[in-house]
C-alpha cells in the first residue's frame, strides 16, 4: 500500500460520498470532475434511512439536511377513483432509527460538494476534468487519463480509480467495451417542481395511476411560514411503444407543458388537480425511463465502479442516489479491512455486484409500484375495497420484500452495526522508492 492519492472520476452525489468517506479514514484522494462550474440542478430524490444513517456518521446532520428538503412522513400508492392502495408511515414514524429525507437533488448535490471542500480542501475537488480511460500500471497503481475543459489533456497517477462517472461512464466502457447500449424500457418522465400546499400528512410520498400512466408528487422544503407552502416535486410518467428505441437527441431536455399535459387532462380530484401542478411548474425537464443491463462484476484490477456508473436503475424505488452513498460507505469498510488495495475492491464487488445488480432488475419490474400494475391487470385501476382486490397481507409482504432488497428492511437497518465504526483509519505506509 502507497500514498498515491485514490482517484475519483466523477463529482455527482457517489464521488462526493466516497471523497468524505476517504478522507474520514484517512485515505487521501482527489475528486475529476467534468463539469467547470457546479449548480444546483435536478429535482427531487429521496433519501432512505439506510442513506441518512451515513450522511450522520459523515457529520452531515439533520440541521443540514432540513436546509435542502424535508423529512418524508409516508408512502402511499393510490389508484384511478382516488381509493388508496397502500400507505404506509416512512422514516422515524415508521420505527426507523434515522429519517428518511426527500430533498432537492441539486442542493443536496451542492451541500456534499461544499462538505468536501471544506474538509479535503479546494485542490481535491478539480472541475473541467473528465476521466475518459485509464491504463493500469505493471507494478501496482493506474493511470487516469484525463481530457481539461480549456482543451488539454494530463495523466494522473493514483493507487486506485473510482468510477463514478455516471450511467454514460467512461470507466466503465473502457472495462465492459461490449456492453449493451443504455437500456429504454418505454416509460417517458416528465419531471417538474411547483409550489403548492402539502397533502395528507404534509410530507407524503404519493404514487397516482397505473404502471402505463401514472402520476408521483411529494414536497422537498418545509412549508414557508408566510404562505403554507411547499416546493413540490413531481413527475408525470407515460408508456410508450419503444420497439424503434429512443428517437430523439440525447437523453434529457428542456420542454413545455403543451408537450405532454395532455395525458393528464382529466386527473382532477377534490383533493388534488394535476393539470394545474403541471401548468404551474417553474420549469419542466423529459428524460426516458433508462437503465443499463447488469455486468458481472465491477472492478477491473485497481479500478472499480460505484453509483450509477455501477448500477444505474430506474426510479421506481426511490433508491439509486441512497444506494450510491451506501457503496460508498462500503468501500470504505472494505478499505479499512483490506487496505488501500486490490482486494478491498474485489471484496466490495463480491459483496454488491450481484445483489445490487438483482435490485435494478426488480426496478425494471416496476419496483414497489409494482402494485400498481397488480391493481391495474385485476381490476383496471379502479375498486372500491383495496382488500377485496389484493389482501392486506399480500400488499404487506409485496412491500416488505422491496425493502429487503433495497437494503432498508426496519428490523434489519436497526439491528446493524455502523459500516465504518467511529474513529475508523487506514493505515498509509510510507512510498517505497
Amino acid at each position: 500500500m502507497t500514498n498515491n492519492p485514490v482517484i475519483i472520476a466523477g463529482g455527482g452525489i457517489g464521488g462526493l460520498a466516497t471523497a468524505l468517506t476517504l478522507h474520514q479514514i484517512g485515505v487521501p484522494c482527489i475528486v475529476l470532475e467534468a463539469v467547470r462550474e457546479m449548480r444546483p440542478l435536478g429535482v427531487g430524490i429521496n433519501m432512505q434511512p439506510n442513506a441518512v444513517r451515513e450522511l450522520y456518521d459523515l457529520g452531515i446532520t439533520g440541521e443540514d439536511l432540513d436546509r435542502v428538503g424535508i423529512p418524508a412522513r409516508e408512502w402511499a400508492l393510490v389508484g384511478l377513483n382516488g381509493n388508496d392502495i397502500y400507505a404506509e408511515p416512512r422514516g422515524i414514524l415508521a420505527g426507523y432509527k434515522w429519517p428518511q429525507y426527500a430533498v432537492h437533488r441539486g442542493r443536496f448535490h451542492m451541500l456534499l460538494h461544499d462538505k468536501a471542500v471544506e474538509r479535503l480542501g479546494p485542490e481535491a475537488v478539480r472541475l473541467g476534468s473528465r476521466v475518459t480511460g485509464y491504463r493500469k500500471k505493471p507494478k501496482g497503481g493506474v493511470t487516469a487519463l484525463v481530457e481539461h475543459a480549456d482543451g488539454s489533456a494530463s495523466e494522473i497517477d493514483g493507487g486506485l480509480l473510482i468510477g463514478c462517472d455516471g450511467i454514460n461512464s467512461a470507466v466503465r466502457a473502457q472495462m465492459h467495451p461490449d456492453q449493451p447500449p443504455i437500456h429504454w424500457g418505454g416509460a417517458v418522465m416528465w419531471r417538474g417542481t411547483t409550489w403548492g400546499k402539502p397533502i395528507r400528512s404534509g410530507s407524503s410520498f404519493v404514487g397516482l395511476g397505473t404502471h402505463r400512466q401514472r402520476v408521483v408528487f411529494y414536497p422537498i422544503s418545509h412549508p414557508d411560514p408566510q404562505t403554507g407552502l411547499s416546493m413540490i416535486n413531481w413527475i408525470a410518467e407515460v408508456t410508450m411503444d419503444n420497439s424503434e428505441g429512443w428517437k430523439r437527441a440525447g437523453w434529457f431536455r428542456q420542454v413545455s407543458a403543451a408537450d405532454f399535459a395532455h395525458h393528464f387532462d382529466n386527473w382532477i380530484w377534490d383533493w388534488l388537480n394535476v393539470p394545474a401542478l403541471i401548468s404551474r411548474a417553474d420549469s419542466i425537464f423529459e428524460n426516458p425511463m433508462i437503465d443499463r443491463d447488469p455486468v458481472h462484476t465491477w472492478q477491473d484490477g485497481p479500478v472499480l465502479l460505484l453509483g450509477d456508473a455501477a448500477h444505474a436503475m430506474y426510479p421506481t424505488g426511490s433508491n439509486g442516489g441512497s444506494q450510491a452513498i451506501v457503496d460508498a460507505r462500503i468501500l470504505g469498510q472494505t478499505l479499512i479491512e483490506h487496505g488501500v488495495t486490490q482486494e478491498a475492491l474485489a471484496a466490495y464487488d463480491k459483496k454488491l455486484c450481484g445483489p445490487i445488480s438483482q435490485l435494478v432488475l426488480r426496478n425494471r419490474g416496476a419496483g414497489p409500484f409494482g402494485l400498481l400494475n397488480m391493481v391495474d391487470e385485476r381490476c383496471g385501476g379502479t375498486f372500491d375495497n383495496i382488500d377485496e382486490i389484493i389482501p392486506s397481507r399480500e400488499r404487506a409482504e409485496f412491500m416488505a420484500g422491496y425493502k429487503a432488497a433495497a437494503g432498508f428492511a426496519i428490523e434489519n437497518l436497526n439491528k446493524a452495526p455502523q459500516t465504518i465504526p467511529a474513529g475508523s483509519r487506514v493505515r498509509i505506509e510510507p512510498q517505497t522508492v
